[in-house]
């Protein structure tokens, strides 16, 4: 069999749920549900760790996050990943990532690319502000005031009301649409260039990698995306929301006067991404490398939209709402949909996209592929791995990529979360609590817990077992070489 072309589609903050092929009740992805009509749908794929700097490792080397160590972050320099066991096996490759810092080559994320862009330095014509209660605006004067007024209780609280709503009178008086107000490239900016790497390779097999950003916070879909889900706010209000949604002083139950109306901005995000996945597989299709091309669209992570409590995807949390994914591969001549209802961790998606495509699976990965149960269609035996540093929020900072583990195991039915630090252990039946709201009892489902907990010491064992030293090392030293450079850390959005 010839090898075949490989698309891999990566969506930022993408949640399961929101999907319309899936189930959604909301038009995020028309064209990806049509597409889903002949291709085969994961209803249970998972991240293998949460946020993007603890999820990627899995879909591109097809290695646990924590796998290397707790202090290591991102790829390895030399470590086999799907672009460079592609490369080798002669295939023409680009990677383009919508200006993710943790998916740049500081990070590894480069490594067996021929063409490789991440657009963190460059000037594409949109611009972000940032409105909500900072201290950088604050005068010197403000800020004791600020001191003063925290020092008691009830002055403090009024005073953050009263500093917020007098960054909205400045922020009022410069209407700015959402398009300028974003933060990354929309989609349409990275399928451009998608489209134009395909128009100038020859005829060898290619491993196009597109990293789309537009429903991650801060919320500001394209204007187009916002007409097709018939959403009419304006770049004000959704400057507005996105402040207050970012706010660390007000309740939940303030936020959630908000959670509908951010919600739908996210959800027109989405819809930018069906809209730019329909361009690019309308030229394959014209092109006719659609007939040769093994195509799949999946996602780093969800987003958390108050339903245990939280926003956006923090590592704390392994909520099903942070952990599950969509997963959409098509195959050539695909006809008909084929619905995977096993469990699917994305760590095998890597040995899975490389089978389907007629090469090799190095045996480095730790992943496994799936491919010959579902050209049989028959259910594989399979549970997901999830695991993080639960408060690791700057991974830039070593102390903090030291803090402890947590870790899920993820079954069909049943999920249990271990939390390191405090030694927290909770088991949950899905089928009966699938809004994780009710733990099971410790003296419930004892033999579930076990073998949960069974998994959970393999994983940990094999994980270190498996350790690769040498990738460690060179690891670590690119993160002194970088951290000699800049020692002050900074920290981004994941």
């Amino acid at each position: 069999m010839r090898a075949r072309s490989i698309v891999l589609i990566t969506v930022d903050c993408l949640r399961a749920d929101h999907a319309g092929f899936l189930g959604y009740h909301r038009p995020t992805t028309p064209f990806l549900d049509s597409l889903a009509a002949e291709s085969f749908v994961f209803s249970n794929a998972f991240a293998a760790g949460v946020p993007t700097y603890y999820s990627f490792p899995a879909i591109m080397a097809s290695r646990y996050p924590l796998a290397l160590g707790r202090d290591v972050v991102g790829l390895a320099p030399g470590e086999t990943t799907l672009a460079s066991v592609l490369r080798d096996a002669g295939y023409a490759s680009a990677g383009f990532v919508a200006a993710n810092p943790y998916l740049s080559s500081r990070f590894g994320y480069d490594s067996g690319f021929e063409t490789f862009r991440d657009f963190l330095d460059e000037e594409l014509g949109f611009e972000h502000r940032e409105l909500e209660p900072s201290p950088k605006w604050r005068t010197r004067t403000n800020q004791s005031i600020a001191r003063a007024c925290h020092s008691l209780w009830p002055l403090g609280a009024a005073y953050d009301e009263i500093y917020f709503q007098y960054c909205q009178r400045i922020a009022s008086g410069v209407e700015l649409s959402v398009d300028k107000l974003r933060r990354f490239p929309s989609a349409q900016v990275i399928v451009d260039q998608g489209l134009q790497w395909l128009e100038e390779f020859g005829d060898s097999p290619f491993f196009l990698w597109l990293h789309l950003m537009d429903p991650h916070a801060p919320y500001y879909p394209a204007q187009d995306a916002l007409n097709a889900m018939d959403n009419s706010s304006s770049g004000s209000q959704a400057r507005f929301l996105n402040s207050f949604w970012n706010r660390h002083d007000v309740s939940a139950s303030r936020l959630k006067r908000h959670n509908e109306d951010l919600m739908a901005l996210y959800d027109a995000g989405i819809r930018k991404v069906d809209i730019e996945i329909a361009r690019l597989v309308d030229k394959l299709r014209r092109s006719a490398l659609w007939d040769d091309c093994v195509f799949a669209v999946t996602a780093d992570h969800g987003e958390e939209f108050l339903d245990h409590g939280g926003r956006f995807h923090a590592p704390s949390n392994l909520w099903e709402e942070s952990i599950r994914v969509p997963l959409l591969l098509h195959m050539p001549g695909g006809r008909v949909a084929r619905h995977v209802k096993s469990v699917f961790s994305l760590v095998h998606l890597g040995p899975t996209l490389l089978e389907a495509a007629g090469t090799r699976i190095p045996a480095e990965f730790h992943g496994r592929s799936c491919w010959s149960a579902l050209q049989a269609g028959s259910a594989f035996e399979g549970h997901a791995i999830i695991e993080s540093v639960g408060r690791c929020g700057n991974p830039l900072r070593l102390s903090d990529r030291l803090q402890a583990r947590m870790l899920a195991v993820r079954e069909e039915q049943y999920k249990l979360v271990l939390d390191f630090g405090s030694g927290r252990e909770d088991l949950f039946d899905l089928r009966g609590d699938p809004g994780e709201c009710n733990p099971l009892y410790l003296s419930a489902e004892k033999g579930t817990r076990r073998r949960l907990l069974g998994r959970a010491q393999a994983h940990l064992t094999e994980s270190a077992g498996r350790r690769n030293e040498d990738h460690r090392l060179a690891a670590r030293i690119r993160d002194l070489k970088f951290q000699w450079a800049a020692p002050r850390a900074r920290s981004y959005a994941a």
